[in-house]
């Protein structure tokens, strides 16, 4: 059975600073938890969010690439809020062109936010789950995780990356009753593709059954499912308007 926030579960969401993390920062709101609004650079938003709460929360940044970084804001979190049960890897960067052309240190820079920085943040909140014997990590993907996308291949990289790394964690951590799951969203109006082509845009939404983009609000319904989902472990959950079965 899912926690509530009356037994003291704290909830951190990476990238709450976005529309989806704000969205997911909002549904956890709504369902009693103690939030730590996580953001790497926009935090006049990340306030923005953490103001439109009810419950208690706390704003905190960190470059989830650098691990040091990364504990330190793990401290200030239970320091304020308490010990960490759930955790949403909302955050993400995508730095896109053609690997032929590319420069080194966007590709390698994106590895190292997407992947290196989920690690670190599951690496760094873990052990309070472990020692909870409870607790959700949601890492969120992308279909390019799944299925590879033109002038992605740093982006498509780090979300496989991730998915691996979600499967193999999940096993290490279900005789903790720790589960952990993907959430792949599709195209979503967010800051992150307001600087796809249009021609992109309009051949990703062709491979969707209903032919729009999909809401953040409806994907953060994607993380409800997995909180309460107490025998679902190691997956992915696209929520993508079908994008990945086309």
């Amino acid at each position: 059975m899912a926690a509530s926030g009356t037994d003291g579960r704290v909830a951190l969401v990476t990238g709450a600073s976005g529309a989806l993390g704000a969205a997911v920062a909002r549904l956890l709101d709504r369902r009693g938890y103690r939030l730590a609004l996580h953001y790497a650079t926009g935090e006049d938003r990340a306030r923005e969010v953490a103001a439109e709460l009810g419950g208690p929360s706390t704003v905190v940044q960190a470059d989830v690439a650098d691990w040091a970084a990364t504990q330190d804001m793990m401290d200030r979190v239970r320091a304020e809020l308490g010990g960490i049960g759930v955790l949403v890897n909302a955050g993400a960067i995508r730095r896109d062109g053609l690997l032929v052309t590319q420069s080194v240190d966007d590709w390698t820079q994106t590895i190292a936010v997407n992947l290196i920085g989920t690690f670190h943040t599951c690496r760094a909140a873990l052990p309070d789950m472990v020692r909870a014997r409870w607790g959700r990590i949601i890492n969120v993907v992308s279909p390019a995780g799944l299925l590879g996308s033109r002038g992605q291949t740093a982006y498509s990289a780090a979300k496989a990356g991730v998915i691996g790394m979600t499967r193999s964690l999940a096993l290490e951590c279900g005789r903790y009753k720790v589960t952990v799951n993907a959430l792949s969203p599709g195209l979503m109006a967010t800051p992150l593709t307001e600087d796809v082509p249009p021609e992109v845009g309009a051949a990703l939404l062709a491979r969707t059954a209903f032919g729009r983009m999909g809401t953040p609000d409806e994907v953060a319904r994607g993380v409800e499912l997995l909180l309460d989902a107490d025998y679902m472990t190691g997956q992915v959950l696209s929520i993508d308007g079908g994008m990945s079965i086309s």
